[in-house]
C-alpha cells in the first residue's frame, strides 16, 4: 500500500475513533439531562436542509442559526453548543467521503486539521461559559461576517486559487495559524468553510482541495470542541439530536445523488436571511442590556 494511502487510512481511522468518543460523551450528557427526547419534525428538517446544502459547500452554521432564531427553537445562549454538537456526526460523514475521494497532500491536511482542533478546544472552553448577552453580540457579528463571505463569493471577489494540492514552508505555517483562528471562531458560530476556502485559494491551492481540508477540520474540531459544551450542558439536547438525525441523510443524498444546484442563487438567499438574523440577534442583546440597566437603576433607587 502506498504511504499516502496508508496515511489517509490512519487519518480516517482517527476520525472514527474521535467520533465514537464524542458520541459516548454525548450519550452520558443526555443521561444526565434526563434521557433522550426525540426531536420534533421541524428540528429534524432543519438538520436535513442545512447539512444537505453544507455538503454542497454553502456551510451549515449561519443557515442553522438563522432557522433556530426565526423559529425560536433554541435559546440564543445555547445556539453555539447546539450547532457544534448537532452538526458533528453529519460533518464526520462529509469528511469521510471527501477525504477518501479528493486528493490533497497529507502533511497539509493533517497540519491544518490539528491546528483547527487546538483552536476549537481553547475557544469552546471560553464560549461555553459566556453570558447570554455576550454570545448574542458575538453571534450577531459572526453572522455579519458570514453574510459578507456569501456576498463576496457571489460577486466573484474572492480569489480563484491555483493548482497546488499542498503547501510548504511559510505558506504552510500561515495556513496553520489561520486554521487555528478559524477553529476557535467555529465555537462561536462562525462557519469555517467559506473563510477556509478563501485562505486556501489565496495561498495558491486548488479550491477543490479545500473540501477535505475544511470538512476534515470541522469533523475533528467539532467532536473535540463539543466535549466542552457537553461538560457544561451548554446546549439544547433535542434540537441538537434533530440536526444529527436529519443531517446524516442530507449529507448522503447531497454527496451521492444531488451533485449540483444553482449555488449562487442559494447563497444570495442565505445572505439575506443571515443579515436579518444578525440584526435580530444584536437587537435582542441591546434590548436585554437596556432591561438590565433599568432593573439595576430600580434596585439602586432610594425608597420613597
Amino acid at each position: 500500500m502506498p504511504a499516502v494511502e496508508h496515511a489517509k487510512l490512519l487519518l480516517l481511522g482517527a476520525l472514527l475513533v474521535v467520533n465514537v468518543v464524542f458520541l459516548a460523551c454525548w450519550a452520558r450528557s443526555a443521561r444526565q439531562l434526563g434521557g433522550v427526547s426525540w426531536p420534533k419534525p421541524i428540528e429534524t428538517a432543519v438538520g436535513f436542509i442545512t447539512n444537505f446544502f453544507d455538503t454542497l459547500g454553502i456551510g451549515s452554521f449561519a443557515p442553522t442559526t438563522s432557522l433556530f432564531k426565526l423559529l425560536r427553537l433554541v435559546p440564543d445562549e445555547r445556539i453555539p453548543g447546539t450547532l457544534n454538537i448537532g452538526h458533528t456526526p453529519p460533518t464526520v460523514a462529509q469528511a469521510l467521503i471527501f477525504i477518501a475521494s479528493v486528493q490533497v497532500e497529507m502533511a497539509t491536511l493533517a497540519g491544518l486539521i490539528v491546528a483547527s482542533v487546538a483552536g476549537a478546544w481553547l475557544g469552546a472552553g471560553v464560549v461555553a461559559g459566556l453570558p447570554r448577552r455576550r454570545i448574542q453580540i458575538g453571534m450577531g457579528i459572526a453572522l455579519m461576517v458570514a453574510a459578507t463571505m456569501f456576498t463576496l463569493t457571489n460577486l466573484g471577489l474572492i480569489p480563484g486559487g491555483g493548482e497546488a494540492l499542498g503547501l510548504s514552508g511559510a505558506r504552510l505555517a500561515l495556513a496553520v495559524a489561520g486554521n487555528f483562528v478559524l477553529g476557535a471562531l467555529m465555537t462561536l458560530g462562525i462557519g469555517l468553510y467559506a473563510p477556509c476556502m478563501i485562505m486556501i485559494s489565496l495561498l495558491g491551492m486548488n479550491p477543490i482541495a479545500a473540501f477535505p481540508i475544511m470538512m476534515g477540520s470541522c469533523a475533528f474540531l467539532q467532536a473535540v470542541g463539543s466535549v466542552r459544551f457537553l461538560e457544561k450542558a451548554s446546549y439544547s439536547l433535542r434540537p441538537a439530536l434533530g440536526l444529527t438525525l436529519g443531517g446524516v441523510p442530507g449529507v448522503l443524498i447531497a454527496a451521492f445523488i444531488v451533485r449540483s444546484l444553482p449555488i449562487a442563487t442559494l447563497r444570495w438567499l442565505v445572505a439575506v436571511v443571515v443579515v436579518y438574523t444578525a440584526w435580530a440577534m444584536l437587537r435582542s442583546a441591546r434590548s436585554e442590556s437596556r432591561a438590565a440597566l433599568l432593573t439595576a437603576q430600580a434596585d439602586t433607587a432610594p425608597a420613597p
